[in-house]
């Protein structure tokens, strides 16, 4: 947090990229410092969510939301898993109820990250996914803009 308060003196603009999974390490104080988070949220379905995150992220979105927090949610679609309509809408109803989401961002699931599952010595699940089709990510963001959320293709 250091680096964030030397930029908050200096004046420089704040962005936290995280998934949210370690967000109850960050201080109140450490959050008011911090001027936009962006913030992935996998899924909504139980099952699924076990699988791509965990309730500590659902827990920090609220936190995030109780202090207004000015906050983009990112949701990967990935195609077979996080694709599914109730899914989908359970996010974006999630989402919206907080009050502090000032967009939504659907990004196309991709391989750009399987080297660092290979590097690791670790199995890769997703290694035969395709990317979503452009019609599935209109879809997506279809369902995200019925909730009242900003969601821009």
């Amino acid at each position: 947090m250091n680096l964030i308060r030397g930029a908050e003196h200096m004046g420089l603009h704040t962005c936290l990229d995280t998934n949210g999974f370690l967000g109850e390490r960050l201080t109140d104080a450490d959050l008011k410092v911090i001027d936009l988070v962006l913030l992935d949220i996998k899924s909504w379905d139980p099952a699924t969510h076990l699988r791509v995150t965990v309730k500590p992220v659902l827990d920090f979105s609220r936190r995030l939301a109780e202090q207004n927090r000015p906050t983009w949610q990112r949701f990967v679609l990935v195609p077979g898993l996080t694709d599914v309509a109730n899914n989908i809408e359970g996010v974006a109803r999630f989402a919206a109820s907080l009050g502090n989401i000032e967009r939504v961002d659907v990004l196309p699931f991709h391989q750009l990250g399987k080297f660092k599952w290979e590097a690791l010595g670790m199995r890769y699940e997703l290694a035969d996914t395709k990317s979503p089709s452009n019609e599935s990510l209109e879809f997506a963001r279809t369902i995200f803009r019925r909730y009242g959320l900003n969601c821009p293709a």
